[in-house]
């Protein structure tokens, strides 16, 4: 009977074993989820904020490429008057 205690000493420590890597197991996924749902957030800011950045690129090339077009109607402009066409 002594070889069976040592077997049953044995299995209820695998048994706490097992459940207590269970336990870690659940509690890490729970941790990775919440990590997930995190990343998941910033990305969408981060998407977010390079969007209106490119907008914003893009406003500052047009109002550029305005700012270049009436400044060359005004050059022209001042040129023919100085030639005395109007």
């Amino acid at each position: 009977m002594a070889p069976n205690e040592p077997k049953a000493s044995s299995d209820g420590a695998d048994d706490a074993d097992l459940a207590k890597a269970f336990q870690e197991l659940a509690k890490g996924e729970r941790t990775a989820a919440a990590l997930e749902s995190q990343l998941s957030t910033m990305e969408a800011k981060i998407e977010a904020l390079l969007a209106q950045a490119e907008k914003d690129q893009e406003d500052v090339e047009k109002m550029r490429a305005q700012r270049e077009k009436e400044g060359g109607s005004r050059t022209e402009h001042a040129g023919s008057e100085a030639d005395g066409k109007t």
